[in-house]
């Protein structure tokens, strides 16, 4: 905990605990950590509600913080819809139940282990994934939910944990889903124990590709200051410049941008994201993860794609598509929306310099169905639009 806090602590951090072995385990360690330093704690259960018992085990994490002394919330998801990738949906909900009860704390600690650090290796592995995903997970992570992913037990065995709890004679629950094979990381787990792998060899890898991720990411950010510039929202880069970089180079800088023009998170897959790299070099155009990407002599300009925020509305004091924030006089009866086809009604908008498509995409304000104003393309310049990231921080944080 010094060597992710230290020297200032926070005044208070929350921990999200399952119950299970290891968030318990952490619940202790944090909690005499705690005590000594002067650190507050607030205590989350994601409750999934998807199987028997699950109220039981938050039950017994409430429990547990009221002896310690510590406040503890349930927090319940029960809005998934049976569709899709379970596991993948539940750690979504996680992260947002936990960004809405956070309040203003900044640090959430998690209880992953050296243990997880393996198991996710071979995981991607299987994936086929790069050097990114083959990393080690971070002890601390930004995510977009507004927090920081703490994860202090990266170092430590979940069977050294569990003798812990053995010696406290702490409870813990044991997730029935961990014995299902139908759940991919529950087959690599068996699989490892089967092969006999060595845990302590797997995480180190995935720490040794950390050091080669973190060499690749600085690279892309020197490159990015020469190649790449933001233009109204739009990233614009050479393609001379790119065309002049190693391979690995050029599809972070393009999945940057994209992610970056979406307001996604996560990364294209490797596949796409290869095609549309050559796509755009060799002078083309190409959409990718809600972008539209177009060769225009020298350079590549990434811009969003129209169909992706179409039917996007929010407040106009609020942040629409989660990157632009509209300055201006706002009123209970205006929205932002995309300006779309109303580009006709914008005399000036080719002085912009700017693409019809670039311009159709990007934030107008409206009263119902009548345009007011749309800032980036100069109709009725009351309003302005900027940006609430910086390309550079993005690229760095992703």
């Amino acid at each position: 905990m010094g060597s992710l806090f230290g020297p200032d602590f926070p005044d208070t951090v929350g921990l999200a605990v399952s119950g299970g072995g290891d968030s318990m385990a952490m619940l202790v360690l944090a909690h005499n950590w705690a005590r000594v330093w002067g650190v507050g704690l607030r205590v989350a259960t994601v409750d999934h509600d998807l199987r028997d018992g699950s109220a039981a085990e938050a039950a017994m994490v409430a429990a547990e913080c009221a002896q310690l002394g510590h406040p503890h919330d349930t927090l319940k998801w029960q809005s998934w819809d049976g569709q899709g990738n379970l596991q993948d949906a539940a750690r979504r909900a996680r992260l947002r139940l936990i960004g809405e009860w956070r309040a203003d704390l900044r640090y959430v600690l998690m209880g992953h282990t050296r243990d997880d650090l393996a198991e996710t290796f071979l995981m991607r592995v299987q994936r086929g994934s790069g050097v990114d995903g083959l990393a080690a997970m971070a002890s601390r992570r930004d995510v977009p939910e507004g927090f920081t992913i703490v994860r202090p037990l990266l170092g430590m065995a979940r069977a050294d944990l569990r003798h812990y709890l053995h010696v406290l004679k702490m409870p813990w629950a044991d997730d029935p889903s961990n014995d299902d094979p139908q759940f991919a990381r529950v087959k690599v787990r068996q699989a490892m124990a089967a092969l006999d792998l060595d845990t302590d060899r797997l995480a180190d890898t995935a720490q040794a590709l950390s050091l080669a991720r973190e060499a690749l990411q600085a690279r892309a950010l020197d490159v990015a200051g020469r190649v790449v510039h933001v233009q109204q929202g739009d990233v614009v880069l050479d393609r001379d410049g790119m065309a002049g970089v190693e391979r690995e180079t050029q599809l972070r800088l393009l999945a940057a941008s994209v992610q970056y023009v979406a307001s996604n998170p996560y990364r294209p897959r490797r596949a796409p994201l290869d095609s549309t790299l050559d796509t755009v070099l060799a002078g083309g155009t190409a959409t990718l993860h809600g972008a539209l990407l177009a060769a225009k002599g020298a350079q590549i300009v990434v811009t969003r794609e129209l169909a992706a925020v179409a039917k996007l509305t929010a407040p106009s004091d609020e942040i629409w598509d989660n990157r632009w924030q509209i300055i201006g006089p706002h009123a209970p009866d205006l929205a932002i929306r995309a300006l779309g086809d109303a580009i006709t009604d914008c005399p000036d908008w080719r002085k912009t310099g700017l693409s019809r498509a670039s311009l159709m995409s990007s934030p107008a304000v409206w009263r119902g169905q009548t345009l007011i104003c749309a800032p980036i393309a100069g109709y009725n310049p009351v309003w302005t639009a900027r940006i609430v990231a910086d390309f550079q921080s993005f690229l760095v944080s992703h």
